[in-house]
């Protein structure tokens, strides 16, 4: 059975809604389902019509639901179909007694003048059974509210997740004839043609990253990938600064791991330089608090939102960005990290089928978005175990090799200098150098980029940008680049206010 028959062939009872509980009859229309069936058992191709448009389950009749069902089971085994090869099909299923045997089959089709409207009829049924989904949602809903031993949490994610499902299981689209398309590319190649930079996705703020990516593509997947202690947070932390405060692009952070305060502050170490471990003690110096307060004022105004729900499940975190999406039009998503998020709360498997269905969901949600979203991964620790460079490498993407398959760019951060790899084959140093290793790259060229890691703010920075405070790195040689930010007028101290809060909207 194809993929789609399977998809489509998980219900075959009666919905659940009894008219009884609502006092009503639930939503029906049985002629038109008797309609439905009769003509695509006597047009040829009267089921191509409607094959995407409904499932067994969308009849309210069970004998209906049983009778599609043995069509779509020939449809997926490429046999023909009509009264007789349904008949057959019944038969052999052990059901044609069940639907009212090879008269009512027969029936059927004498109900039927022209197929010509199939199509019409087949989504007036579909959208009775959205009714009666809703209504069997909305009383299971009620049911658990009532019960005071459910937690709130819980029924909330209930909720979204039945809502979505329905939403998901209707959301069709259509095919696009191509001069649509052609006419919709020629428009964002002109609008990429006006950039200076010629970037036609967002910008991660390195230079030569984003001349072999063009910057993060809407609708993509960014898997960046490392063993611990490489520096994959402050990688992306790094690239959201540059994308919030240097490119104006609105950025939703999701840390798994880290809470708030500690992305936060260590945002704040990047933007003003100041050493991490000293804002961490809060033992600045009279400069470093003069520094801070001219210095702040471009990440305070930043369009950067954290969340830092532990353990957010992929329900939560689609229903999350896409309110994220409405209200503020998010450019970029970013996940800290992949791993720690968890799948459908009724899975029952292993960990590497739940990585699978988190990947392959947030590839479904850049589609939908239409943003990038960058998702952090660990890394198995045969990296350790090689010898060599111990460059990391695509097999070594952690429980799932679907993160591989869904991700449409690839990167690692691997610095050599952890594993006591100080220079080069040449000689060169390769202390504070960070290599971005893109292994794959869906829609363009692999390789690889060589950045500078400051770890004393830890942050990552173009190779030939760098602070009098590394004056003593033995890196040469070394150009040194005056910062913009050294021309703001530094301010009093009395004017820095410590207290002062963000916006007190919660975009969550």
């Amino acid at each position: 059975m194809s993929k789609l028959a399977k998809s489509k062939t998980n219900s075959t009872s009666v919905p659940s809604v009894s008219p009884i509980d609502l006092g009503k009859m639930p939503p029906q229309n049985i002629e038109l389902e008797e309609v439905v069936l009769g003509a695509i058992m006597l047009e040829k191709d009267a089921i191509v019509s409607v094959v995407d448009i409904l499932s067994p389950s969308s009849f309210y009749v069970e004998a209906h639901q049983k009778i599609y069902k043995a069509i779509i089971d020939l449809f997926s085994a490429d046999k023909p179909i009509d009264i007789i090869t349904v008949t057959e099909e019944l038969k052999r299923q052990g059901m044609l007694d069940e639907v009212g045997g090879a008269y009512y089959i027969a029936q059927l089709t004498s109900r039927v003048a022209t197929s010509a409207n199939i199509e019409f009829h087949a989504r007036l049924i579909q959208q009775k059974y959205i009714q009666r989904e809703l209504i069997r949602v909305s009383s299971e809903i009620q049911t658990r509210a009532y019960d005071e031993s459910v937690d709130v949490n819980d029924l909330l994610d209930f909720s979204e997740a039945q809502l979505f499902d329905i939403v998901q299981g209707n959301i069709k689209k259509e095919s696009v004839p191509i001069n649509l398309l052609i006419s919709e590319a020629i428009k964002q190649i002109e609008e990429a043609g006006k950039r200076e930079d010629h970037l036609s996705g967002v910008p991660s703020g390195f230079t030569k990253l984003d001349n072999m990516t063009l910057g993060w593509q809407n609708s993509d997947l960014i898997i960046v990938a490392a063993r611990p202690s490489m520096g994959k947070t402050a990688f992306v932390l790094s690239m959201a600064r540059n994308m919030a405060v240097e490119y104006k692009r609105s950025v939703a952070i999701f840390s798994l791991e880290m809470s708030s305060m500690q992305l936060v502050n260590r945002l704040i170490s990047i933007e003003t330089e100041i050493p991490s471990n000293n804002i961490r003690k809060g033992k600045l110096r009279l400069d470093e608090w003069r520094q801070l307060n001219a210095k702040i004022k471009a990440l305070e105004s930043a369009p950067i939102y954290i969340d830092d729900t532990p353990g957010i499940s992929i329900f939560e975190l689609r229903a999350k960005c896409r309110r994220l999406k409405k209200k503020f039009n998010v450019d970029v998503v970013i996940i800290d990290y992949l791993q720690l998020m968890t799948g459908p709360p009724d899975l029952k498997g292993n960990r590497e089928q739940e990585v699978s269905i988190i990947s392959r969901s947030l590839k479904g949600l850049a589609k939908e978005l239409n943003i990038p979203i960058i998702a952090l991964s660990q890394l198995n620790r045969a990296v350790e175990s090689r010898t060599g460079n111990k460059r990391p490498q695509l097999s070594d993407l952690r429980e799932s090799g679907a993160i591989e398959q869904d991700a449409d760019v690839v990167c690692f951060i691997h610095r050599p200098e952890k594993y006591g790899m100080l220079v080069d084959d040449d000689g060169n140093s390769l202390v504070g150098i960070a290599e971005i290793i893109v292994a794959k790259h869906r829609n363009g060229a692999v390789g690889d980029v060589r950045l500078r890691f400051r770890d004393e703010i830890a942050r990552f920075v173009e190779l030939d940008e760098i602070s009098p405070i590394d004056d003593n790195l033995a890196i040469k040689p070394i150009i040194t680049k005056s910062s913009r930010m050294n021309d703001d007028i530094v301010s009093p101290i009395d004017d820095f206010k410590p207290n002062t809060s963000f916006d007190d909207e919660a975009p969550f």
